[in-house]
């Protein structure tokens, strides 16, 4: 194969969606050109993304994972935004955008920079990555011309025998309406006949990957993983369904349905029945997007629009594979030459067992007694911090009760089944189950029940905002008093993601922020919002004014002194308001480093409005997900962590929950993790005026510094493992 390009040049070639406009002089600050569209940023994190899977330093399994991932998150993206967007128009919204676009004219943007992502991905799958699995791990993925004439005829029999039985074809015709499409699923759209008539007939055949997989292995095969599609399978064998008829084509199409319903809860009195209702809903949703193979005929494409009530600007031809994030089951395949070298979250030092303290009490409350315990998944162990804190207490005879969020946690999670074992010992339990997290509803439900099954006391969030704050309250008996245990983090209680997504937590006994849990936890069951706190910053009653306040406070420390400073690390960053704060911060000359990893509507390095603000994204092994906020404050520099972003949606729509880190050693170690991510030369991407995100590279002679492999080692050195 020929030498594969520099990073850089790839990444040179990715296109800038979210454009930056031209500044008129002497523009206000609510000027639409000072702002990027929100989701046309979006899109550009998204070419971020793909970019990892025509990255050479990166595995190749891993490269095939990317597209996986780059493809999931564009069908999210349809089911939410393009969805929500979709719904405006038809309400005759006109109200502009920051950057100051009607919904119609950013789905016309947005259409054009997806076409251009789609045939993007198209060409890392079938171009490059479907060649380099052939050619470098033996793994190849074959079209039904390439098989030989007895791998066909195996094939055959296990269409006979495994796939034959689970089809159902669907006629269209005046007996037969057509079908319900379920949202991303794949489906052949077949045109056939009578044979002698020239009349033509349509058909649907769903293709049954949720129930048998996308890959079929080739029986016979000399080579070490052997798949086709299971839709190539089908489409070859479709004289078995329709006896009798002349087969005319048979071409692959996907459906998505939006996502973002219409939510009334003003007047609910059951939350629970809303969200169930709207789960109903959603199956039925309208369809906002249509894929389909650039062959299929005319006369089938025509149907599908008019049976569907799309429009040609809902329709997406694909040359090559639909569905791309089938990938995912290839990238999980077992071939650890290919894969990023495993990696094991280390247990910090201080969290080892017998780890020499002189007391018998080698728990982790013992630990926490003597210190706080700040953790940073995945380089941290999830089960030796997070988890082992809720399981202890669901053991332990001391502890009367155990509070806690679920926002996300998984199909499987000891997190819950811990609080279920609580319960059960007869420990006061309460947890508070947030139902209104986007395609996690079901999931959160069936954990609501079992939960309350067990007389674990739930409730289910507020009508109108999401509880997306993650803490969770241990209050344990010592000595014959209440001592109070906490957990405030960045990130869900879900052990699998807990792996991949690195976020921050902090573990404590300090009795003041301990307290605060307990009114925060007493406003979230009790419905009681006028609380006071010592530490705790919580949305949406007091988040926003802090925040903008902190950022003045370091514009008057700049005035006074030249030393106010600002770095912050976040997911995205959208809020207006936050926004044109910081551009009077920077006005004013003060230092803004921010690192984040997806959107933004900020516009970094204007002249007259954000000179001094510097904006990268991180984007790798691991996905960015920790919030955490620097300020300078005069040469005492303050350190948040919590669970809200920089938007308006987490400051104004959300119960979120920041804290200030108070040991000074934690707080440089946070210090310390934010340079690190400003210093990468590898895997950052820093942003200019223009929009264009440009990957840093290691200048000549410079050694480089990857900021995820950074991390690692510095886990393992916490550990005694480095």
């Amino acid at each position: 194969m020929p030498d594969a390009p520099e990073p850089a040049a790839i990444a040179a070639r990715l296109p800038c969606a979210a454009q930056g406009q031209p500044v008129p002089e002497g523009a206000p600050l609510d000027d639409p050109a000072l702002y990027f569209n929100r989701e046309l940023s979006w899109i550009d994190f998204n070419w971020r993304v793909l970019f990892q899977a025509l990255d050479p330093r990166v595995p190749l399994l891993e490269r095939a994972g990317f597209v996986a991932i780059t493809s999931s998150n564009l069908d999210e993206f349809f089911q939410k935004r393009v969805g929500g967007l979709k719904r405006q128009v038809v309400a005759g919204v006109q109200r502009l955008s920051a950057d100051g676009r009607t919904p119609g004219e950013q789905l016309a943007l947005i259409r054009a920079a997806v076409v251009s992502m789609r045939r993007a991905m198209g060409r890392a799958w079938e171009a490059v990555l479907k060649p380099a699995l052939h050619a470098r791990a033996d793994v190849v993925v074959a079209d039904w011309a390439e098989l030989s004439e007895p791998q066909r005829a195996a094939l055959c029999r296990h269409f006979h025998e495994h796939v034959y039985p689970v089809l159902t074809p669907l006629a269209v015709d005046p007996a037969h309406p057509f079908p319900f499409i379920s949202d991303l699923s794949l489906s052949l759209a077949i045109l056939l006949r009578q044979p002698g008539e020239s009349g033509q007939h349509f058909a649907r055949v769903k293709i049954p990957t949720q129930q048998l997989g996308r890959w079929v292995p080739v029986p016979g095969s000399a080579h070490a993983h052997h798949f086709l599609p299971l839709d190539e399978l089908i489409r070859h064998n479709l004289d078995e369904l329709f006896p009798g008829m002349e087969i005319d084509s048979a071409h692959v199409f996907r459906i998505t349905r939006n996502a973002d319903v219409t939510r009334s809860t003003d007047e609910a009195e059951d939350l629970l029945e809303v969200i169930s209702e709207e789960l109903r809903e959603r199956r039925f949703a309208p369809v906002v997007r249509i894929e389909l193979e650039r062959e299929m005929p005319a006369q089938a494409r025509a149907l599908l629009l008019r049976e569907l009530e799309l429009v040609e600007d809902d329709l997406y031809e694909v040359d090559g594979l639909i569905g791309l994030g089938d990938c995912a089951a290839l990238a999980r395949l077992e071939l650890p030459a290919f894969r990023f070298a495993p990696w094991e979250p280390a247990v910090p030092a201080v969290l080892a067992h017998h780890a020499g303290r002189a007391e018998e009490d080698d728990s982790l409350f013992a630990v926490l007694r003597e210190q706080d315990v700040l953790v940073h998944h995945p380089y941290d162990s999830f089960s030796a911090s997070t988890l082992r804190l809720i399981e202890e207490a669901a053991a332990d005879p001391h502890v009367v009760a155990i509070k806690q969020t679920i926002y996300r946690t998984g199909e499987e999670s000891p997190v819950v089944e811990a609080l279920l074992r609580a319960a059960e010992a007869g420990k006061q339990v309460a947890v508070l189950v947030e139902l209104q997290a986007r395609f996690d509803e079901a999931a959160n439900i069936e954990w609501a029940e079992r939960l309350e099954d067990a007389g674990v006391h739930v409730a289910y969030g507020f009508v109108g905002l999401k509880t997306h704050a993650k803490v969770a309250l241990v209050v344990r008996y010592e000595q014959g008093r209440p001592v109070l245990y906490g957990h405030i983090g960045t990130g869900n209680y879900h052990a699998r993601t807990a792996r991949l997504y690195a976020d921050l937590g902090l573990l404590t006994c300090h009795p003041a922020i301990g307290t605060d849990l307990v009114r925060l936890f007493h406003h979230l069951t009790g419905h009681a919002p006028d609380q006071d706190y010592h530490h705790l910053i919580v949305a949406p009653r007091e988040m926003r004014r802090d925040l903008l306040a902190r950022i003045r406070r370091e514009v008057e420390h700049q005035r006074a002194a030249g030393n106010g400073r600002i770095l912050a690390k976040m997911n995205a960053l959208d809020d207006v308001e936050v926004i044109q704060e910081l551009y009077r911060a920077s006005r004013a000359g003060v230092p803004i480093d921010l690192v984040v990893r997806g959107h933004t509507r900020l516009r970094p390095g204007l002249p007259g409005y954000s000179e001094t603000i510097r904006v990268v994204s991180i984007v790798g092994r691991f996905l960015e997900h920790d919030r955490v906020f620097l300020f300078g404050n005069g040469g005492e520099p303050e350190v948040l962590i919590g669970s809200a972003d920089w938007r308006q949606r987490n400051l104004d729509e959300r119960v979120e929950a920041a804290v200030p880190i108070l040991d000074p050693r934690l707080k440089e170690r946070l210090i310390h993790t934010l340079h690190a991510a400003l210093e990468d030369n590898s895997s950052a991407w820093e942003l200019r005026p223009d929009g264009r995100y440009v990957l840093r590279q290691p200048r000549a002679g410079e050694p480089e510094r990857q900021y995820h492999r950074r991390l690692m080692c510095e886990a393992l050195a916490r550990a005694g493992r480095g």
